[in-house]
């Protein structure tokens, strides 16, 4: 009888584990722009750092935000080498064209600041 308690425990222990997993997977904070994904105070920020363009899209549990005032500041390490990009609003993302260092395992650092609120930080490293 005991055994049976405690296999029974445990199944349902298990399924009950998968079933939260399950249910927890959709946050909307996996990537869909081919970014980086972090989540700040101000939202999730999906940063997409290339050669020509740096672009944050900018969500809440998976939902775009409002950027109406926003900017940002992206600073881009590459060992010794630093450059920086203020970001304005471009459509439904925030966006600064140029010519940037980023290759995998650049480092970045971006401090957003949406109209109303303190200013997010966020560290990166690109993939």
């Amino acid at each position: 009888m005991k055994h049976t308690f405690i296999k029974l425990t445990l199944a349902t222990s298990l399924a009950l584990t998968g079933w939260t997993a399950m249910a927890a997977g959709d946050h909307g904070h996996d990537a869909k722009f081919g970014g980086v994904v972090v989540e700040t105070k101000a939202g999730d920020l999906e940063i997409v750092a290339k050669p020509d363009v740096l672009q944050i899209y900018i969500s809440d549990h998976g939902k775009p935000m409002r950027l109406d005032g926003a900017k940002a500041k992206v600073t881009l390490l590459n060992g010794t080498e630093k450059s920086e990009a203020e970001l304005l609003p471009v459509g439904d993302k925030l966006e600064a064209k140029g010519t940037f260092k980023a290759v995998k395992g650049t480092k970045g650092i971006a401090v957003v600041t949406l109209a109303g609120k303190p200013p997010a930080t966020a560290r990166f490293e690109l993939k």
